[in-house]
């Protein structure tokens, strides 16, 4: 449990650096930083909230054309004819004419470059005959890669009231590619495309960013998942729903930093005692009124993918109440482990002010949140 409570205490020094300090107030902001190598969560504003996840979509295109390539069934050399269809998606685009012949490599490069939507149609059309098929697949895979909440509509991410995503499940599209592809991953990282830079402007202004994609629609707003790279240590970061391109970015290099930041702060906790956590006002203010009570309740939130992020949240619960205990649960699905937020040895007022608090406690979308008797759990 040590490293639980480092990892949660260095979340809690940066918790409030990491705020966006211009996030929208639309609707549409949220963000996600993870480990690359663990995949821990080191900071989390509405990761499982609906968005649009605009030409991020193209990640999802390249993942697919990445594994025909392994397969077999297509070829880095290949030409491929483009449709009247493909000739006819808007902007932005390579001007493809319909005929034409363009190489899978051209293809690729135009998509991960300059997000070109022409060509992911056409790479969509080769791959499957037909966009609606080819985004057909795209969910399936996403549903394989544990992108639970994601659906496409689309190859190229234009704008479709049915095409959603989270921050969580682009950081897993991103991980998964970088883990199944890692000799295509340069692509994501190539800086100009026949003369053009890359959309992805911080790949030329920072020196740790090495990889990843753009997407903007009206509906989404600016949005970016970047990997980025120091001293051996990785991360993912994705921001959704930035006001502009601009902020958007400013916003995207604080988040490395701070965390890097966090990283650092959990290796020197492992080298020093975790000093005490503060309390929360809300809790030290309603307990010094209260007697003791019988500390024989739980509470208990389910649902999380990782182990890590699971006792981290608890790890929280307990800091914030200064009172309880992490206690792991997990529950095997269908086709994967589910992970609880659970933490026993509470009041059964506590555990329901933990409860009813959640949210803004956690940083996440509100969830069921249980009150359990652990002295009669029947």
């Amino acid at each position: 449990m040590i490293w639980v409570h480092r990892i949660a205490i260095a979340i809690g020094l940066w918790a409030v650096l990491l705020m966006p300090s211009h996030a929208n107030t639309d609707g549409r902001y949220a963000s996600i930083i993870v480990d690359a190598e663990s995949l821990d969560v080191l900071h989390a504003r509405q990761i499982d909230a609906l968005r649009h996840p605009a030409s991020l979509t193209k990640i999802m295109t390249l993942y697919l054309v990445f594994e025909a390539l392994d397969r077999g069934t297509l070829s880095m050399g290949q030409t491929v004819t483009v449709s009247a269809v493909a000739a006819r998606t808007p902007p932005v685009s390579m001007g493809l004419k319909p005929g034409q012949a363009v190489s899978i490599d051209t293809l690729i490069q135009a998509v991960a470059v300059r997000s070109a939507n022409d060509a992911a149609v056409v790479l969509a059309e080769t791959l499957s005959g037909d966009e609606t098929r080819f985004a057909d697949v795209m969910t399936a895979k996403a549903r394989s890669l544990g992108m639970r909440q994601t659906i496409f509509r689309n190859a190229n991410g234009l704008p479709h009231p049915e095409q959603i995503t989270t921050a969580r499940d682009m950081a897993k599209l991103a991980h998964a590619t970088m883990r199944e592809f890692p000799y295509y991953y340069h692509y994501f990282g190539q800086e100009s495309f026949r003369g053009a830079r890359n959309t992805n402007r911080l790949l030329t202004r920072r020196d740790d960013v090495d990889g990843f994609k753009t997407g903007y629609t009206r509906a989404s707003g600016y949005n970016l998942v970047i990997s980025a790279v120091r001293d051996d240590r990785r991360l993912i970061a994705v921001v959704l729903g930035g006001a502009s391109s601009g902020a958007r970015n400013t916003h995207m290099s604080d988040l490395i930093d701070r965390g890097f930041a966090v990283m650092d702060q959990i290796e020197l906790a492992g080298k020093a005692p975790a000093p005490t956590p503060e309390r929360s006002p809300q809790f030290v203010q309603a307990s010094a009124a209260r007697t003791p009570v019988a500390t024989n309740w739980a509470l208990q939130i389910n649902g999380f993918d990782s182990p890590a992020e699971a006792e981290i949240l608890s790890d929280r619960l307990v800091r914030a109440a200064n009172r309880g205990q992490v206690a792991q649960r997990s529950r095997q699905g269908a086709d994967r482990v589910h992970y609880s937020v659970r933490v026993e040895g509470l009041d059964n007022w506590t555990a329901r002010s933990l409860c009813a608090d959640h949210p803004r406690l956690l940083g996440i979308e509100p969830r069921r949140c249980l009150v359990l008797s652990t002295t009669n759990p029947g």
